[in-house]
């Protein structure tokens, strides 16, 4: 069972952890990497360079705090290695805490070295053919069972001192005595769980979960006494931490000069010797391979504050200390049998699957490397070769885009797609909507333009007023174009083609899981215009609700998402538009008072198209040459009486309505003019009942009368299909029910009026008495 655990949502595939691991034991996925305890040996090398905390050591300290609840109280083993870690620290308070904590006993580890003193002896007086390799390390016990099987045999057949010591408190106690471990060792956590070794050690617990649970407690482990040690007492087992201490534990006479004793610490040398006795290089007699620098001291629970020379003096002032006080029971000193220390090891390589050299071409060729000059050997994807990480991608180990150089020619690819999709995007604008200057030489349309080029360089925030289609949304346009903004983005809005919830997270985004569908985490349009402008059209039909979120974000310039509670700050310019009495709103209650006098710092009116009649024949000249393209007709103009007739309409649609009627009247004619048989009948008819120019303010007023008229009429006539159901008569009008609503104001209409008399007694049977 492994110890190292991947956290996946803190994973940001930095690839860090497959840089580091010396047996690439990671899996990439689509979006975070995995240790596979298959191939994982315990080093702990993912665990210390991983930045972003997504592998982490399993948490023992939990196992540890019920064995100390249970009834059979546990014992701690202190590793060899503590003095270097708790140096602040005498061994005598270490004993003191740990007590307090609640085991009944503490021992030091170095004494299981001790103990396999003798093992070692006979081990190394045998007749061997192959060079021997002690066992005491974890870490290079996994590395040869799972990566090197031809040297199984090689491995000398003993345990660790971790479990030795285990096995002896056991035999002298009860094997139902729960036994705690602390050490540096993150191998240690993966040893006590093999078939061979289980149940010698109940649980490891590293030192620095070791000082949680000391902090947790409130110890302060520097103001308390000194308490003996119970056990053994170590002799040389002391030393066995540091490099060259497993020989002098052992009484192993090496020289430097004697080929036949190696002794090795550090995974690039560990890496090494290992490689060269798998292949028959070297033939020694006996080789100590530990894989952390500088033996058990420079392991992964290491403290990182003291270099490994200042541990290594730590480690000899501990072994020199004559004043340890001992406690020892008659049962350790007892003349007993010591327990089987003999070990098995077993084979537990699979053999991964080889790609052909056909399909390892093709790997490459994915990732842009037709020849050889094209394997870069960068190391970024963290294997050493290009055809390591193509065999690794055929394993399932790795995936393609872990290939800087390929991964950055598929950005710069995607940045040319992007930059040429945003050049036509903006072509397709500038031809759907134009450019931001506004047609007309009327003293109402200079006005308008004098006003934007002096509020455009500010960072006012401007309400634009006027009736619909008068050119609000050019306006606004307009108004950024003329801005310091204007290289940052216009984000534009129309508050009434979404629901409340909708535009709220529209606006303001959304967290995952806020709503129903909300699957995704969603940036909302303040955050998307951020450093530019956001324009707010019809902002009079916003609920209560959104008007205090919008005004929270003019007065604080901050956003909070929907189902967030962070607060995001922004930098907008608010540019919002209405046709709506505002005033009236405020006066009746449907539009904050607060947040109207924000919006209206800098008005500007949108005079209506009847108003404005002097560039009628500019609009004409424009809006022609559009249709013109738009309808592929080589279009040169529009007879006098046609333009007669649109002078004499209301335009109660404005410029968006006189547009339309172009493009239609472009569609219907034959030639290259468009004449007055082209356009709508109710303006074609205005020409006959006003022969006359002098007429014309009279004939206006009498149509408009008719026409009132006629759009009362039909509202009735829709309000007594639906019964007084404002909803349905809507919806038999196909017209937007807000629209339907401000038509009955206009008319002085109201949808009970028309409710049916079968209605009314139902509604009255149902009152209460």
């Amino acid at each position: 069972m492994g110890s190292i655990i991947t956290i996946k949502e803190n994973c940001r595939k930095c690839y860090a952890c497959v840089r580091n691991c010396p047996v690439k034991a990671i899996r990439v996925h689509s979006n975070y990497a995995e240790v596979i305890d298959d191939r994982c040996i315990g080093c702990g090398n993912c665990v210390k360079i991983c930045s972003q905390k997504a592998k982490v050591i399993a948490d023992h300290v939990g196992e540890c705090r019920r064995l100390l609840a249970a009834d059979n109280t546990p014992i701690a083993i202190l590793g060899c290695s503590h003095p270097a870690f708790f140096h602040d620290l005498r061994s005598g308070q270490l004993v003191t805490g740990l007590r307090r904590l609640g085991f009944a006993e503490v021992h030091e580890g170095a004494a299981g070295v001790d103990l396999l003193r003798d093992s070692y002896r006979e081990s190394l007086e045998k007749d061997q053919s192959y060079p021997l390799i002690t066992t005491h390390c974890p870490t290079i016990v996994d590395l040869i069972e799972k990566h090197y099987p031809q040297l199984l045999k090689n491995l000398i057949g003993i345990v660790s001192p971790m479990v030795a010591i285990g096995r002896f408190i056991k035999s002298r106690t009860t094997v139902d005595t729960p036994i705690v471990y602390i050490s540096s060792c993150i191998a240690g956590k993966f040893e006590i769980t093999a078939e061979q070794t289980e149940g010698a050690i109940d649980c490891v617990v590293s030192y620095q979960e070791l000082s949680q649970m000391f902090k947790g407690h409130n110890l302060d482990l520097k103001r308390l006494g000194e308490t003996a040690f119970d056990g053994i007492s170590p002799q040389r087992g002391r030393l066995f931490a540091i490099s060259g201490g497993p020989f002098k534990a052992f009484d192993i006479d090496s020289e430097i000069i004697n080929q036949d004793y190696l002794e090795t610490e550090g995974e690039e040398n560990a890496m090494e010797i290992i490689k060269d006795l798998a292949a028959g290089r070297i033939s020694p007699k006996v080789v100590d391979i530990r894989f952390c620098n500088g033996g058990c001291i420079g392991g992964p629970g290491k403290n990182n504050r003291l270099t490994t020379f200042s541990k290594r003096n730590l480690i000899i002032e501990q072994h020199l200390d004559h004043h340890l006080y001992y406690r020892t029971k008659s049962t350790y000193l007892a003349d007993l049998p010591l327990p089987d220390f003999s070990n098995t090891f077993s084979n537990k390589h699979k053999r991964p699957k080889t790609p052909s050299s056909e399909r390892l071409r093709q790997i490459l060729q994915a990732t842009d490397k037709y020849k050889t000059k094209d394997e870069l050997n960068c190391g970024a994807c963290g294997y050493t070769t290009c055809r390591e990480h193509a065999v690794a991608v055929y394993r399932e180990l790795a995936v393609n885009n872990m290939c800087l150089p390929y991964s950055l020619k598929r950005l710069e690819e995607e940045h040319i797609k992007l930059t040429q999709k945003y050049e036509l995007a903006q072509h397709a604008l500038k031809q759907e909507f134009g450019e931001t200057s506004i047609i007309g030489n009327d003293q109402r349309t200079k006005d308008v333009i004098k006003l934007i080029h002096q509020v455009g360089p500010t960072p006012t925030t401007v309400l634009i007023r006027g009736e619909s289609g008068t050119g609000k949304e050019l306006t606004a346009r307009a108004i950024h174009a003329q801005s310091q903004r204007s290289d940052k983005p216009l984000v534009t809005v129309n508050c009434t083609t979404l629901t409340d919830s909708l535009l709220e997270s529209e606006l303001f985004g959304h967290k995952k899981g806020a709503f129903t569908g909300a699957i995704n985490e969603k940036r909302g349009l303040f955050e998307a215009a951020d450093g530019g402008t956001i324009f707010l059209d019809e902002i009079g039909d916003i609920t209560p609700k959104l008007q205090a979120e919008l005004l929270r974000v003019l007065d604080s310039g901050e956003i909070r998402s929907v189902g967030g509670n962070a607060s995001t700050k922004v930098d907008v310019r608010l540019i919002a538009a209405t046709n709506r009495n505002l005033e009236e709103g405020v006066t009746e209650g449907w539009f904050r008072e607060d947040l109207f006098y924000r919006l209206n710092v800098f008005t500007i009116t949108m005079p209506p198209l009847r108003n404005r009649l002097d560039s009628l024949d500019e609009l004409l000249q424009i809006f022609i040459a559009k249709a013109s393209t738009r309808v592929n007709k080589p279009l040169t103009g529009i007879e006098d009486r046609a333009v007669h007739a649109m002078r004499q309409y209301h335009w109660p649609g404005n410029i968006r309505e006189l547009q339309n009627i172009i493009e239609r009247a472009a569609v219907l004619t034959h030639d290259e003019i468009i004449r007055l048989e082209n356009l709508p009948v109710i303006i074609g008819e205005l020409i006959l009942q006003a022969p006359e120019e002098s007429n014309h303010d009279s004939l206006r007023s009498q149509r408009q009368k008719h026409v009132n008229q006629v759009e009362k009429n039909l509202l009735i006539r829709y309000l007594r299909e639906a019964e007084g159901n404002v909803s349905a008569a809507a919806r038999l009008a196909e017209i937007p029910r807000r629209t339907f609503y401000r038509m009955l104001n206009r008319n002085g209409l109201d949808g009970t009026s028309f409710k049916t008399s079968s209605q009314d007694e139902g509604f009255l049977r149902q009152k209460p008495s």
